[in-house]
């Protein structure tokens, strides 16, 4: 899968920018920009990466991220006779550096912006009223649509269950740097995960001893080789439970499993549901 940087411009005399959009419009690549992003999902279903997470979407998924923090959202070939759509808001990178935001009324919002580069799954039953709110802003502009975003983020603050989607820290300049050398791991590893992954190899691609890659991956990335492998294997056969009839069994073998208790571990590990769990989810 192709990393790319992507540059989202917010109109000069605006600190954010919010829109309805076609998620089939984007290209299922796995990119990044300098700016925060709010996403909440209005229709359609698949797969999402963000960092070194992989996990599936549906709708009234709210999702806020962090610059730099690479993601994707993924449409299931079986959503895509469907318009599937999502309510997108996009801040500046600066925001959180402005003298609007520095009073001590705003810290907990700042806090929760640096909280983003993890990429924070919003849950609960309050969803319900940030989607009403999203839908009001879309149709406000200026003093009005900035005290409408405050509200956003006092709804935001409420929500307790919550779940962190990266196991990184943070996307420092110096990871994006990195970015490069990252991206040929992982699409290695997108392009043989049904083959067979070996170690030797991936470190070949970044011109490095199997022992250097090893503590090169893990410190960028905060996962070992081996279980970022693990989270793709689970990410495909997660895909080919919602995507296909196929059996548990044969799923197992095309996502680079050769023993179908630890698959079922694993995805149960990974998931928190057993595969035939995960499936009936989607049925």
């Amino acid at each position: 899968m192709d990393y790319v940087f992507e540059k989202i411009e917010v109109p000069g005399k605006h600190s954010f920018i919010v829109r309805e959009i076609q998620l089939a419009e984007r290209m299922p690549k796995i990119h990044s920009h300098l700016n925060y992003e709010l996403n909440f999902i209005v229709s359609g279903a698949g797969r999402r990466i963000v960092g070194n997470s992989i996990s599936s979407f549906e709708p009234n998924d709210l999702v806020l991220l962090g610059p730099d923090v690479p993601h994707c959202w993924e449409i299931l070939e079986s959503e895509k006779h469907t318009p599937p759509s999502c309510i997108t808001i996009h801040f500046t990178e600066n925001i959180i550096r402005s003298d609007f935001f520095n009073i001590p009324e705003l810290e907990v919002i700042e806090t929760l912006l640096r909280q983003a580069n993890l990429g924070i799954f919003f849950k609960g039953k309050e969803i319900h009223d940030v989607q009403k709110r999203l839908r009001k802003l879309l149709h406000l502009e200026g003093l009005e649509s900035y005290i409408e975003l405050l509200n956003i983020f006092n709804l935001l603050l409420k929500i307790k269950d919550v779940e962190y989607l990266s196991d990184t820290l943070a996307y420092s300049r110096n990871f994006s740097r990195d970015l490069e050398q990252i991206n040929k791991v992982y699409e290695y590893v997108f392009l043989n995960i049904g083959e067979g992954i070996k170690l030797k190899e991936a470190a070949g691609l970044v011109n490095m001893a199997p022992g250097s890659f090893c503590r090169y991956f893990k410190k960028k990335t905060n996962l070992t080789f081996m279980e970022y492998v693990k989270k793709v294997r689970i990410g495909l056969a997660a895909k080919m439970l919602v995507e296909t009839d196929k059996s548990i069994s044969q799923i197992c073998f095309e996502s680079g499993y050769n023993n179908l208790a630890n698959f079922n571990h694993y995805f149960k590990t990974i998931m928190d549901k057993t595969p035939s769990e995960y499936r009936k989810m989607f049925r």
